[in-house]
């Protein structure tokens, strides 16, 4: 039994470790929201600021202090592949929506998630620009600033209630050429939230997504009874030493299979 109450009373360490962290973060993030940022590009193509950086160190600091023992995969660290033999693995993408961020726009999200084995076990979300806060622990379920929240119900497609790709997107429609999207969401995290709270019936990650941008909305929208998954059906494993992702599909239990089905009978080239 004690074995059990220590256990317990980690996860409940970890959970408000989690929830303090993120808040802080995302205060920090806020306070150099549509302020002159020094911002460049990583890689091909990806924005990279310095409020990425300022928030990255702060969870950082934060949660490695607290947990030394856990692994750690951010987008804004260089990776460390001892991550690979932890038990437990914070992800973080310290600004999900860098480039809406730098538009002023309120699309984007502070992300985090401890990740054990090669699934999310606590999730936090923090949009604070619009004031939501997502949280999940699994097994007990998803809150949307405290209050619980879940998928929407159903197998209907309302294209106006679908984020994603379009081209993808368009392929579950008989008159492709008439739909309309939801409009564009710039965070990959807080749309993948938009099905969890059933804002959105469907969200769609097109290719080339990484851990950072799922770990925590994976747990969020499964907690909230519903599925994301590969486009094939298959779970996304988190804390591999590839760390790339392809198409990936969110929904409500039922809506995720017969999107899963349609996908299965009709492949993408």
């Amino acid at each position: 039994m004690a074995d059990a109450d220590t256990a317990d009373r980690i996860w409940a360490r970890d959970a408000a470790l989690l929830r303090d962290t993120v808040r802080e973060a995302g205060a920090l993030a806020l306070s150099l929201f549509r302020t002159e940022l020094k911002n460049w590009t990583k890689g091909a193509s990806s924005p990279v600021s310095e409020a990425d950086i300022a928030v990255n160190d702060l969870v950082e600091r934060r949660l490695r202090a607290a947990t030394p023992k856990y692994g750690w995969l951010s987008e804004e660290s260089v990776d460390d592949d001892s991550r690979l033999g932890k038990e437990l693995v914070w992800i973080v993408d310290p600004i999900d929506g860098t480039r809406a961020y730098l538009a002023g726009r309120e699309d984007w999200c502070v992300s985090v998630a401890l990740v054990a084995g090669s699934a999310p076990v606590l999730a936090a979300v923090f949009a604070p620009a619009s004031d939501e806060f997502f949280f999940a622990v699994r097994g007990q379920g998803t809150t949307r600033n405290e209050g619980p929240v879940s998928a929407a119900a159903g197998t209907g497609l309302d294209f106006s209630r679908m984020a994603g790709p379009k081209p993808l997107v368009q392929r579950l429609s008989a008159s492709p050429d008439e739909i309309t999207l939801h409009p564009r969401i710039g965070s990959l995290a807080l749309r993948l939230c938009r099905v969890a709270d059933g804002s959105l019936d469907a969200a769609f990650a097109g290719g080339q997504s990484r851990d950072w941008d799922l770990a925590a909305a994976n747990l969020i929208v499964q907690e909230a009874n519903g599925r994301m998954t590969a486009l094939s059906g298959d779970a996304i494993e988190f804390n591999r030493r590839e760390v790339v992702h392809g198409v990936l599909v969110a929904a409500g239990h039922d809506r995720h299979a017969r999107i899963v089905e349609h996908f299965r009978n009709r492949p993408l080239p």
